[in-house]
C-alpha cells in the first residue's frame, strides 16, 4: 500500500501543470489508488495506475489485477489436470468438496477391480478357455447320463464343482435354475431327468455328490487316470 502511495505521488508531482498540460486533484488520485485488499469489490476489480516514462513527459497505461478468485480458478484447473484420476468423478458432478468416504462407500464393485487375484488357481487342462469350457460341459453331461465315467484326475477334479452345481440347481426346482442348467448341460432330457431324481435322491445331503477313485495310469503316455461317480 505503501508502494501504490509513493507512485501515486510521484505521478502527481510529474504530471505538474509546469510539464504537462493534464491536470490532478484529489479526486483523481484516489481513482488512481488501488482500493483495500480486505474489501469483497477489490478481489474481482482490477486497478489502472498511471506511471511516469523513462522520459519523464509521456506516461502509460498499466492494469495490475487483484483478483484472487482467479487465481484460485487456476490452481483448481492445474490440480484437475495433474490429477487426471479424478476426472470421471469430475464429469459425474462432484464437487471440490466432496471426499473420498462420502463417494467410494456407494460403489460396489464386488471386489473386481482393485483386488489383485491371489491363489486363484484354474485347471487350464491344456485348452484356450473356450474349449476348457465345452470339455467341462460334456464331461458333466456324460456323468449326468451314465452315472460313472474314466477320465483323468485333472478332468475329474476340474469337473466335480460343476456337477455339484448342477445338483445343486436341481434341489431348487425353480424355473430360473432349470434354464441354468439348461444353459450348461447338453441335453434336455438329462436336464428333466436331472430336476426330477435329485430332490428325492440328495434332499438331505448338503455338497459331496461325487466320488473320486483312481486307477491304472493310462497306456501310452503313462497319464494318471480316475473314476467319477455319482454319490
Amino acid at each position: 500500500m505503501a508502494v501504490a502511495v509513493a507512485v501515486a505521488v510521484a505521478v502527481a508531482v510529474d504530471a505538474s501543470p509546469s510539464t504537462s498540460s493534464h491536470r490532478w486533484n484529489m479526486a483523481s488520485l484516489r481513482s488512481s489508488l488501488p482500493s483495500p485488499p480486505y474489501s469483497s469489490s477489490s478481489r474481482s476489480a482490477a486497478a489502472t495506475i498511471r506511471l511516469p516514462s523513462s522520459s519523464g513527459r509521456q506516461c502509460f497505461h498499466k492494469s495490475i489485477s487483484f483478483s484472487s478468485t482467479r487465481r484460485q480458478q487456476r490452481q483448481q484447473s492445474v490440480l484437475t489436470r495433474s490429477f487426471t484420476v479424478l476426472n470421471p468423478l469430475l464429469s459425474l458432478g462432484f464437487s471440490d468438496n466432496v471426499t473420498c468416504g462420502h463417494v467410494f462407500p456407494d460403489v460396489d464393485n464386488g471386489s473386481r477391480f482393485f483386488a489383485m487375484r491371489h491363489g486363484k488357481r484354474v485347471p487350464k487342462l491344456n485348452r484356450p478357455p473356450d474349449q476348457r469350457r465345452a470339455l467341462l460341459r460334456g464331461l458333466t453331461t456324460q456323468l449326468l447320463k451314465h452315472g460313472r465315467i474314466k477320465t483323468t484326475r485333472a478332468r475329474a477334479s476340474a469337473m466335480r464343482k460343476h456337477v455339484d452345481k448342477m445338483i445343486t440347481l436341481a434341489k431348487d426346482g425353480s424355473l430360473h435354475k432349470r434354464r441354468q442348467a439348461l444353459g450348461f448341460i447338453y441335453e434336455k432330457q438329462i436336464v428333466h431327468a436331472l430336476f426330477a431324481e435329485v430332490p428325492d435322491r440328495y434332499g438331505e445331503r448338503n455338497g459331496g455328490y461325487t466320488r473320486i477313485i483312481r486307477t491304472l495310469p493310462r497306456r501310452g503316455d503313462n497319464a494318471p487316470m480316475a473314476y467319477i461317480e455319482l454319490v
